[in-house]
């Protein structure tokens, strides 16, 4: 019985076949002294995932009186994991490799890639972690947990700025456009993302840091507008505080010369 990684949709979420069981078997499954300690997904931070592939590493550390002969981990989104409906999404990069750390304890890693073309944009947010090990000796002792933690899933965001115009005079108005925009997985294209609040901030020229001028939001298109009397020479920036299905992001910022 060797723990095998075939990562899969079922109907637009994220599932692992893991152990040679039957299905009915496999959902929070022990046998023996098998313990899972510690799994980590993605260094322990959120998993943006934009327009390109986006490999993703996961470790299970585990211990077995015997020792910790295999392991694997995966991602799924639903309420339900069903291990009998399975169509390729997420595929293992690599066989799940084990480390020894003495002899009743081991951490395994395991790699996927996730492949933005078989994501579906409304199962960014919130997704769990099945997570397995398999315990050395004839008793093949293991333990699988389908819900072991949880972890997000996020649509890539970028962000822009453009104030003009530039040079200005001091008293007149500075425009300050921009556009939030952040991955659709289906089209595999960057498109806008409406009604989000944004932070127009500024830093004058010197300073050390931005602080924040007014909060504007993105219209159904992305697009953002803000309108600031101009004050001294200095840099414009947008900020976006993120949202659960997408992350923070920060524009670059954008000097003007006020005469």
């Amino acid at each position: 019985m060797r723990i095998r990684t075939t990562v899969a949709a079922v109907s637009g979420a994220v599932v692992l076949s893991g152990l040679a069981l039957p299905a009915a078997q496999a959902a929070d499954s022990h046998k023996g002294h098998t313990r899972i300690t510690k799994v980590v997904v993605n260094g322990g931070k959120d998993i943006v995932i934009g327009t390109s592939d986006k490999k993703i590493t996961m470790t299970v550390t585990g211990t077995d009186p015997k020792g910790i002969k295999d392991g694997f981990a995966a991602l799924w989104y639903g309420k339900k994991l069903d291990w009998g409906r399975l169509e390729g999404m997420l595929s293992p990069a690599k066989d799940p490799r084990c480390t020894k750390i003495d002899a009743k304890s081991a951490t395994c890693k395991i790699v996927t890639v996730a492949h933005p073309r078989e994501l579906k944009n409304s199962t960014a947010g919130t997704w769990n972690v099945v997570a397995g090990l398999l315990g050395k000796g004839r008793a093949e002792n293991h333990v699988i947990k389908e819900k072991y933690k949880t972890v997000r899933v996020q649509r890539a965001a970028k962000l822009t700025v453009d104030a003009s115009p530039e040079p200005v005079k001091k008293g007149e108005a500075i425009t300050v456009s921009g556009a939030l925009t952040r991955a659709n997985w289906e089209s595999r294209t960057y498109a806008g993302y409406g009604q989000q609040s944004v932070k127009l901030q500024f830093k004058k020229k010197g300073a050390s840091a931005y602080t924040t001028v007014k909060t504007v939001k993105s219209d159904a298109e992305g697009k953002l507008k803000a309108s600031v009397k101009a004050t001294a020479d200095g840099s414009f920036r947008y900020v976006f505080a993120g949202s659960g299905t997408s992350p923070a992001v920060v524009s670059a910022g954008d000097f003007v010369d006020v005469r």
